[in-house]
């Protein structure tokens, strides 16, 4: 393997000789001095191209071809005139810029050709006057732009790619460097990005064909705010293109001298290269002229060479041989600019739209991790809805909060982790507050680093590389980085795995120093080492010290690796407390205290999250850093207690039913330590106790008289970390756990290989094989190895767990793949459960079976919302709806009374028998597994039935005791009124008399019909609700009924348990609340029923009947799949002046207070039925919006989860 580390050549030692004794003179505008030869279309077509289809007129570059004794004459014109240098006829030559002319099939030959012209007259006047001339290889901008979408309305789109520019750009250095330029000149960067992907190419070019070959580099300044036309500041342009060490930089075109001279001086003193500095003859007048004679445009430049700002000068636009002969003699006396040996030297340089320099006296770095899918439930939720202008907004809030760089991570096994990062990379392109810094792209998938590499213009940090796959893929990798121009973040790990203590970390960081500096050739300025901040508080002991392990290895690697940064994931130090901010906070920031005086120079942050050393509160410090500094065995117990007890002001730092609310796996979280530190007990207790079982064992085995062997365990279970990934804290944690359990546990390590697994599972007679993952690509690997387990014919079971898996990948990757169990495991605490049920014979049909039928389910999920789904017209939906023959059945019937009735004071104790506990065990997680799923089978669960009874039977306590004691109060309200529909609209009347289509309504409910196309075979109708209700010319009257019902007292019965430290019985007051107020509508609906409205007064129904929706009729609420727009409520709400007369109130989001709280409409004909809309286009939004007269943005706002397309911005 060879890497370029002294990438000059002779010619550059030549060139660099050259330019430190005198300074040289480019060419002029090849464009102006054709201009003057005034072609015609014939011209430029010559011969070879008479019969072309396109236009060809104004395509220069052909001229090499078409009239090449035109371009030869122009070039030995400023030649003669003083041009040591003289730039290829090439500008547009790529097959991009062709494409436009028809002609992308030239590009090679058009820059070979035009080279070799170039060629030709710099050696016919290097023999003429005896001194040296030579050839630059123009290579153009090209007409397309990476950074800036074509689009207003789609930001994120662009018209071409990072790779087809470097196809484009690669066979145009080819020609170039085969006609025999002596200099690449990559001129004219109005975006970065471009440039990026030219000197990518050439860079390519260099390592595997061609010989090096001098690098220039010139940008242009659009205007007077000194920003490229991408955005970028001249300081930032040149961090972000120093990596391929050009000999000279600077600018051309686009401004005159006099307007340049700022931005020179800027880049000047940005760079240790020459600078090169090529105007136009001025500012275009009106015509699009130049006007500025060739003695204004030398005196400019005299006074840059005068004041030492300029190696290299010449024209651009509107110059002339004459501007050339002029700027020649004008500069012949200066001496050369010298550049600086060090600027920035011992800096790590970054940029975004601007510069940002890490250096010896940087304050601490706060890279934003809330762009990251992995870290942000919000961030991913939005772009996994692909929502991705929604998540720019937390990218801006990082920046506003004071990150400096923005870490992001697409790393979702759902995810199509490039697409997605390359997506959001561009949108943040569109956003200069957010582009504006550099950008840390974050992921375990070297093409997902590279997808975002390839979209930023900037200089990235890439998080990160290690040798855990060897040295070969990580110098492979790292020398990938150094061609994009990245600097690079390396993890502790090698071949063996992650490293723990201080002296392994620098062992590790040592060795990937010493390769990245001497094989490949990085800038030690560009090394960020993460020396892994890992898990402490966990209760495993091994744990204790890894905060003092990378604090040390921070200190030894600052001292012994020069030009190192040190990083790490701070979230990571913590994570034992998820769900206890306060403490993670206290923590971070003590943490970071002691780190950074110990040279930690930048970690991923929330931002703004930050808590400064000395604010923290002393006590609680003071128990941060005896964790953290592993001073006292008890320390984790000792914090736990503080958070649960103490805090500021006397404020629980840990709120209970914040943690309950939460989803399963925040809730897992937060139970982590508990879940260990039990294991650890039970391991001990297990310990004392084998010696008496095996004694047990071998008494029973003698008593019996038996000689075979008895197996005292459960069932063996193979676990490994699958190859490609050295993660395996959760994977221990799972052993333990399974361990003290009785199961036999064979843990292979990590990074072990599909062949070791599959073969050791067989030696070792596997029950269930465990594959275990925290990265990405792990993600393949287990699906290869449930692969290589169904063509081998296995039937072992296999169980997936890990951070980066999930039920959804597992359902639909990885069980499709293998006809045996695949199960996911979500958590440690979840291992027992899954293994047992699994090697329980009686148990083991019916749990597969549940599974099977769960996965089917996830996977239909899934894919519903994934596929590309079509839509009827709104015209043609309405055209499907429900049709009912308003005559063929039995009319609607008339209820008892029209107008509204108010119930004060209900009965709660009527409600009880209505109550639904299913949704009240879920609460407290408490799941059955089939058959015990529901209430009261969930008592007979083996693993929830004991702790559900007894909820339940607290529960009981609970809620008599409120009923008698009036601590809770049920109020509500029912009305009914005359109503007809009238289209996909329902009209509300007042009187029950004669109603036509002209008569005013007193109120109007607006219905939202399906339009997601059905199966073919499907005769299915489109509904809407408005499809209930007679129309309004069909002659049947008819009515629709509302209700609103509440239970209050909850909140400040809640409360006072909250303050009295009763989180239980706080969580049980809001939990029967809810199911009370549930029972009220299920209880009310079936008096409506039977009696208030009478359309189905024979009705007699068990209370599981009601729960299964059994009866006639529907009750759907507002907000809900039948009718997902919220702000129906507020006609409600009008309608029956629902909050003077029950308090029940609407909130600014439409959310109903007290919460306990269930609102919704009646609907009484026999084929009225519960439905989701589902997704609609914005042809229906728009119509939506004219019958309710709002706006469609503020229709789409409300109906945002349902809209069949993506919104304008």
């Amino acid at each position: 393997m060879f890497f370029c580390l002294d990438c000059s050549s002779p010619l550059e030692s030549e060139l660099r000789s050259l330019l430190q004794q005198r300074i040289m003179v480019l060419d002029g505008g090849m464009g102006t001095m054709i201009q003057q030869e005034k072609l015609e279309e014939d011209d430029f077509r010559g011969e070879e191209f008479k019969e072309h289809p396109l236009s060809l007129k104004g395509n220069n570059d052909l001229l090499s071809i078409t009239q090449p004794a035109i371009i030869y004459k122009i070039h030995k014109e400023y030649l003669q005139a003083g041009a040591d240098i003289i730039e290829t006829n090439t500008f547009s030559s790529t097959s991009v810029a062709q494409a436009d002319y028809g002609l992308e099939h030239l590009a090679y030959r058009l820059n070979r050709v035009s080279a070799e012209l170039a060629r030709k007259a710099a050696d016919d006047v290097t023999k003429q006057s005896g001194c040296k001339r030579y050839v630059a290889g123009a290579l153009g901008p090209t007409n397309k732009t990476l950074s800036v979408s074509p689009s207003v309305e789609k930001p994120d789109f662009r018209n071409i790619t990072f790779d087809e520019l470097v196809e484009a750009y690669t066979e145009q250095a080819r020609g170039l460097l085969d006609g025999g330029a002596d200099i690449l000149l990559v001129e004219t960067i109005f975006d970065t990005a471009n440039a990026k992907a030219a000197l990518f190419a050439i860079e390519l070019l260099f390592e595997k064909t061609y010989e090096r070959k001098p690098i220039f580099i010139s940008g242009t300044i659009v205007d007077r705010s000194g920003r490229t036309l991408s955005g970028q500041t001249g300081e930032a342009f040149v961090v972000s293109v120093s990596h391929a060490k050009p000999l000279c930089i600077g600018l051309n075109c686009a401004l005159g001298a006099t307007e340049m001279r700022p931005f020179i001086e800027a880049i000047g003193k940005s760079t240790t290269a020459f600078i090169i500095c090529y105007p136009n003859a001025g500012l275009p007048n009106t015509f699009g002229g130049y006007d500025e004679t060739p003695q204004v445009t030398a005196s400019s430049l005299k006074e840059f060479a005068m004041d030492g700002l300029v190696n290299i000068v010449g024209g651009c636009c509107g110059t002339t041989p004459s501007h050339i002969r002029a700027i020649s003699e004008a500069v012949k006396p200066c001496q050369p600019r010298v550049p600086a040996a060090d600027a920035f030297k011992n800096y790590l340089l970054l940029s975004g739209l601007e510069p940002f320099r890490i250096g010896p006296y940087t304050n601490f770095v706060n890279i934003g991790e809330r762009c990251n899918v992995a870290g942000s439930r919000r961030f991913a939720k939005l772009i996994m809805a692909g929502q991705y202008e929604e998540a720019l907004s937390i990218a801006k809030t990082q920046v506003e909060m004071g990150a400096q760089v923005l870490d992001i991570n697409m790393d979702e096994g759902m995810l199509d982790g490039p697409t997605a990062m390359a997506r959001f990379c561009n949108f943040i392109a569109s956003e200069p507050d957010i582009a504006r810094v550099p950008l840390c792209i974050d992921s375990s998938n070297f093409s997902v680093i590279e997808a975002g590499l390839k979209c930023c213009q900037g200089k990235c940090i890439v998080n990160s590389i290690s040798l855990k796959e060897g040295e070969q893929e990580f110098l492979l990798r790292a020398a990938t980085v150094k061609r994009y121009g990245g600097a690079v973040v390396i993890m502790a790990f090698d071949e063996e795995g992650q490293a723990t203590d201080a002296e392994r970390k620098v062992e590790i960081c040592t060795r990937a120093y010493k390769l990245l500096v001497n094989k490949v050739g990085f800038d030690p300025n560009d090394i960020i080492f993460d020396p892994n901040i890992l898990t402490i508080g966990t209760g495993m002991e091994e744990h204790n010290d890894y905060a003092v392990s990378f604090i040390r290895a921070t200190k030894l690697i600052k001292e012994t690796l020069p030009g190192a940064k040190v990083s790490g994931g701070l979230s990571n130090l913590s994570f034992s407390f998820r769900g206890m901010e306060a403490i993670r906070e206290a923590m971070h920031g003590a943490f970071l205290y002691h780190a950074i005086k110990d040279g930690m120079d930048m970690g991923i942050v929330n931002a703004g999250n930050l808590p400064v050393y000395d604010d923290i509160d002393k006590e609680l410090l003071l128990l941060c850093e005896n964790l953290i500094w592993n001073r006292e065995t008890d320390a984790t117990d000792k914090l736990l207690a503080y958070a649960q007890n103490k805090g500021k002001g006397g404020k629980k730092v840990v709120q209970t039913d914040e943690w309950r609310k939460a989803c399963v796996e925040e809730r897992l979280e937060y139970a982590l330590i508990k879940v260990i530190k039990s294991a650890r007990v039970m391991k001990k207790a297990v310990g004392y106790l084998i010696p008496f079982m095996e004694k047990e064992r071998e008494e029973m085995m003698a008593a019996s008289g038996s000689t075979e062997e008895m197996d005292p365990y459960q069932g063996t279970i193979v676990l490994a970390t699958v190859k490609g990934d050295v993660h395996d804290i959760g994977k221990n944690i799972v052993g333990v756990v399974l361990g003290c359990n009785n199961f036999r546990v064979i843990d292979l390590g990590v990074m072990v290989s599909c062949d070791r697994i599959l073969r050791e599972a067989v030696t070792q007679k596997a029950d269930i094989i465990g594959l275990s993952g925290l990265i990405t690509p792990s993600l393949d690997e287990m699906i290869y190895v449930a692969k290589e387990m169904e063509r081998l014919g296995m039937t072992t079971p296999l169980l997936i767990g890990g951070a980066t898996t999930s039920k959804t990948h597992t359902a639909v990757k990885i069980a499709p793949c293998y006809s045996s169990p695949v199960v996911h495991v979500l958590d440690a605490s979840r291992s027992v459960v899954v293994c047992s049920q699994l090697l329980d014979e009686g148990m083991r049909e019916e749990y597969l079976e549940d599974v099977k039928e769960e996965y089917e389910d996830v996977r239909q999920e899934h894919y519903d919302s994934v596929k590309d789904r079509r839509y009827l017209s709104l015209s043609e939906a309405r055209l499907k709806a429900l049709h009912i023959d308003w005559f063929s059945v039995p009319r609607p019937v008339h209820p008892q009374f029209l107008g509204t009735r108010v119930f004060e004071c209900y009965d709660l104790n009527s409600l009880v028998d209505f109550i639904d506990w299913k949704p009240f065990f879920d609460v407290w997680q408490l799941r059955g597994k089939y058959p015990n799923r529901g209430y009261p089978k969930i008592f007979k669960d083996k693993t929830v039935g004991v702790e559900a009874h007894r909820v339940f039977d607290d529960a009981q306590l609970l809620l008599h005791r409120m009923i008698d004691s009036h601590s809770l109060k049920g109020r509500g309200l029912v009305g009914f009124w005359r109503a007809q529909s009238n289209g996909d609209d329902i009209n509300v009347y007042k009187e029950d008399g004669t109603v036509h289509k002209n008569t005013k309504p007193i109120a109007t409910f607006h219905g939202l019909r399906q339009q997601a196309e059905k199966d073919s075979s499907s005769s299915e109708p489109f509904l809407c609700v408005s499809d209930f209700v007679a129309p309004v010319d069909s002659g049947v009257a008819d009515y629709i009924g509302m209700f609103v019902v509440g239970v209050f007292g909850a909140e400040e019965l809640s409360q006072q348990f909250q303050t009295q430290g009763d989180d239980y019985n706080s969580i049980m007051v809001k939990a029967l609340a809810d199911r009370l107020a549930e029972a009220f509508a299920e209880e009310l609906h079936a008096r409506v029923r039977k009696e208030l409205w009478g359309y189905s007064s024979d009705e007699a129904l068990q209370a599981s009947d009601l729960h299964r929706v059994r009866y006639q009729g529907i009750r759907p609420a507002a907000g809900y799949p039948s009718q997902p727009d919220h702000t129906e409520k507020h006609i409600m709400w009008s309608l029956a002046s629902v909050q003077e007369k029950t308090g029940i109130a609407l909130t600014e989001s439409l959310a109903m207070t007290p919460a306990a709280s269930v609102s919704g409409l009646y609907f009484s004909h026999p084929q009225a039925s519960y439905f989701a809309v589902g997704k609609i286009t914005k042809e229906q939004v728009e119509d939506y919006a004219r019958r309710k007269e709002m706006s469609t943005e503020e229709v789409e706002r409300w109906l945002a989860p349902i809209l069949g397309y993506e919104q304008e911005p």
